[in-house]
């Protein structure tokens, strides 16, 4: 099946025309992670999306697969020992999307973390994570942490703890697993709604009733099994079954800042105190830094989460605490992102005692919920209740499956032998992008983005100068627009600028410089009216201003 938006009457007939094994709702992390596994075991996968892929939590997060050292204070010892191994598999599926960045834990005078705690936590975290030879933690001076980030506060200063965390681009992440399951044969769609779900005589679910958000069209799915995976909307779904009972979720929001590297120079990613006892991250990024997360409860639409006027005060606060001599102001602040945090509902505990585990639930129509977990975890989840689906589909239609294929399955891109191999591959790969008209560093830009998805980059740009060139575009942005109208599913210029190539949050003046030749091209391949490109517009000029404008303060 293709996975383009030009060929969406035809993806929309194969939906509703077809009984599946599975009907997945939700397509973040956890819902690409499901069909992509259930698709590699030979199930016939439907996967439905209300807003884009990746549009909720999935790219709205730290932007870390991370061993969950933070997990050791509650000693949630075996959340740790899970994700540390499963960050490594993710790491070797996805080299492209997923990088070692070493982070650096300052400790100082009343802070969380003493010296001999410090090496103690990173000495059982090496070993609860299976960390790498070559990655683990090492106890630094009060010279030598000053050595990796000259910014830290040097007042208190005893001195720093240094590991290994991986650093990610989650909606990326999320785009090329959901590639991979179309590969593996599933059938994806976003912008379109699960509206109610379809009961069989015995009041099992059976399907449910779509409403397509481009077209307004309204179809049946059919399925013998339904997943409800669609995160901070876990519970709606549940209502529609009837069936919201026990635990149910608890949203909170975590917030990110931007900020260029001319007015906060970070050399070096941190994992730092902030006064009121909480741990921040503050990680360098393609010129900019980005610091976060706060973690406050949310009570209001996850749709569109907004930054807040105390959320940014919050985070620089938390930044001239630990970095004196930076003295950021609001002026500083380029691009945001606000998220919310699907966590199964724990009585009394505050937002960040509660518990990131997972948990599926069975409801009496049959319908599975998988809620909670972490991005680090989607490959294990996925496994879990896929195992699950394996067990009851198996034996309702007497059909066996193969066990799960996902451990060393090298999600899109991620083909090219490992890890290891990665370096290589994007020296081999760059001389074509060269060829096609790229810069050097475009080029490396584009393998590094692409993995081994770069070579069908590269060739839109060699074919297509001609078009670049009508619609105002420079070849590296025209070259990954094309790919991402043929082969990501990309339908408006906020999946694109935000979800699709990270520009939005990383690199906020060229989204605005670019953005009516963006609308231009895909207005002309996606046939847009003259409408459609309006709200198109409006949509992005919307989210340009809200990256940078926080909202006033909710009672919430």
């Amino acid at each position: 099946m293709t996975f383009t938006n030009t060929e969406r009457e035809q993806i929309k007939n194969a939906l509703s025309g077809e009984t599946f094994d599975v009907l997945v709702i939700g397509g973040g992390i956890t819902g690409a992670g499901i069909a992509l596994d259930a698709a590699a075991r030979g199930m016939k996968v439907a996967l439905v999306e209300m807003q884009d892929f990746a549009a909720g939590t999935s790219s709205r997060s730290t932007k870390l697969v991370h061993g969950g050292l933070r997990y050791l204070k509650q000693f949630e010892v075996g959340m740790v020992a899970e994700v540390g191994k499963e960050r490594a598999i993710v790491y070797e599926n996805g080299p492209h999307v997923t990088t070692p960045e070493w982070m650096l834990l300052p400790m100082h005078k009343g802070g969380t973390f003493g010296k001999f705690s410090t090496s103690i936590g990173l000495r059982v975290y090496d070993f609860l994570a299976g960390v790498k030879k070559g990655e683990r933690r090492s106890m630094l001076s009060v010279q030598q942490t000053l050595d990796k980030e000259p910014l830290i506060k040097k007042d208190g200063l005893k001195g720093g703890g240094y590991y290994v965390e991986y650093r990610t681009d989650d909606a990326r992440l999320t785009i090329e697993v959901m590639k991979a399951a179309v590969e593996h044969g599933a059938t994806a769609l976003n912008y379109t709604k699960v509206e109610n779900l379809i009961y069989s005589d015995k009041k099992q679910v059976k399907g449910a009733v779509v409403r397509d958000f481009l077209t307004g069209d309204a179809y049946e799915i059919k399925a013998a099994k339904v997943v409800n995976s669609t995160g901070p909307w876990v519970d709606r779904i549940r209502e529609m079954d009837d069936s919201k009972k026990g635990k149910t979720l608890r949203l909170t929001k975590g917030v990110h800042l931007v900020i260029d590297q001319s007015r906060f120079p970070l050399r070096q990613a941190v994992y730092f105190d902030t006064p009121d006892k909480r741990m921040v991250f503050a990680i360098p990024r393609d010129g900019k830094a980005y610091v976060g997360t706060t973690d406050t409860f949310y009570d209001q639409n996850p749709v569109h989460p907004q930054m807040t006027v105390s959320d940014r005060s919050y985070i620089i606060n938390a930044i001239n605490f630990m970095f004196p001599d930076v003295k950021i102001t609001e002026k500083d602040i380029e691009s945001s992102w606000a998220g919310v945090r699907p966590l199964i509902y724990e009585e009394g505990k505050d937002p960040s005692e509660i518990s990131r585990k997972d948990e599926i639930w069975e409801s009496d129509s049959g319908l599975l919920t998988i809620a909670g977990g972490k991005l680090t975890g989607y490959r294990k989840m996925a496994e879990t209740i896929v195992d699950v689906l394996a067990k009851k589909l198996g034996e309702s239609q007497q059909r066996s499956f193969k066990s799960c294929q996902t451990k060393h399955l090298p999600i899109s891109g991620g083909d090219m032998g490992g890890a290891k191999a990665f370096d290589a591959f994007v020296q081999k790969t760059t001389p074509t992008g060269v060829q096609a008209g790229l810069s050097q560093s475009e080029a490396v830009r584009i393998a590094r983005m692409y993995g081994t998805n770069a070579p069908k980059v590269y060739k839109r740009i060699a074919e297509g100068k001609d078009k670049a060139g009508t619609f105002k575009l420079p070849l590296m942005l025209y070259g990954q627009l094309a790919y991402a109208l043929d082969e990501e599913m990309v339908a408006s210029p906020v999946d694109f600028f935000t979800r699709r190539s990270g520009a939005t949050l990383f690199n906020i003046d060229m989204a605005r410089k670019m953005k009516q030749p963006v609308i231009d091209m895909m207005a002309s391949c996606l046939e847009w009216s003259p409408q459609a490109q309006t709200r198109y517009t409006i949509e992005l000029e919307k989210a340009l201003v809200d990256a940078v404008t926080p909202i006033g303060d909710s009672t919430v």
